[in-house]
């Protein structure tokens, strides 16, 4: 089958392919991280560039982050491809794997910004009470010394000591938030995989786990409703579930346009 791969979806795999093996060459040899320059950071960030929406689909934090992605391109793409040709495909490709990365940076926007509000609030009146606030807020499973930390400041608000402290535990968390790059060409494939389910619903896969038939359709409905509850339980999650989202919503926008209605389907 891997001959019969079409040119486009090899191209794909191969450029992942290589990029994966040269971030791993250069941060052994030269202790340089392309995905800390390649990836995807939030426009806050003094690291963002825009060619990052871009590049950041290239990336990938490891093998099986890269081999599930290039998996599913493979088995799914190759058939969009063919139907499409390899422009079309392309075209789709890369308006779901940007349109991905504008709906994670909407929903980082949604979060990051109001810790960016709070976080100068409690810079110009410190105050225990202001800083367990925004611990609360916006740190998802802080750690003992946090609290044992507010209990001690408590006693004494006033010691500038704590208050020095407490500034920058807060700067360092914003700094950390602003500077998590976000890898992978996720968002492109979930817009590949929901494009085959409206093209092919009837089309019979078979689930590694369980090992049972489902019809394209209703896979991707599953995956869907999957990422939207992970999404809405996990916000703080290293996995960006929105920007799988966001490429099944711009996939979806996009089939649309092209005007893909129910007597274009194949089955």
């Amino acid at each position: 089958m891997f001959f019969r791969i079409t040119p486009a979806v090899k191209n794909l795999i191969i450029i992942n392919t290589l990029m994966l093996i040269i971030t791993w060459l250069v941060g052994v040899y030269y202790s340089i991280d392309l995905n800390s320059i390649l990836g995807l950071y939030f426009f806050k960030s003094e690291n963002f560039h825009i060619y990052q929406y871009v590049t950041y689909m290239f990336m990938h934090g490891g093998f099986w982050h890269l081999f599930f992605n290039m998996y599913a391109l493979f088995i799914f793409g190759i058939v969009l491809e063919q139907v499409w040709g390899s422009k079309r495909f392309l075209i789709f490709y890369f308006v779901t794997g940007i349109g991905a990365a504008l709906v994670h940076t909407a929903v980082n926007y949604t979060q990051i910004i109001p810790m960016i509000r709070d976080a100068h609030s409690f810079i110009n009146t410190p105050s225990p009470e202001l800083f367990n606030a925004f611990i609360r807020s916006h740190i998802s499973d802080p750690n003992r010394e946090i609290y044992t930390f507010i209990n001690a400041w408590s006693l004494t608000p006033h010691d500038p000591d704590m208050i020095n402290q407490a500034i920058q535990m807060i700067n360092a968390h914003v700094q950390m938030t602003l500077n998590i790059p976000t890898v992978g060409a996720s968002g492109a494939v979930f817009g590949v995989l929901l494009a085959f389910g409206m093209l092919f619903p009837n089309t019979q896969l078979m689930l590694l786990i369980p090992p049972i038939p489902i019809k394209a359709k209703y896979f991707v409905i599953l995956y869907a409703g999957i990422e939207l509850f992970l999404a809405l339980q996990q916000p703080g999650s290293q996995v960006a579930h929105f920007a799988h989202l966001g490429g099944m919503l711009f996939g979806y926008l996009l089939l649309r346009y092209w005007r893909y209605d129910r007597h274009t389907f194949y089955y």
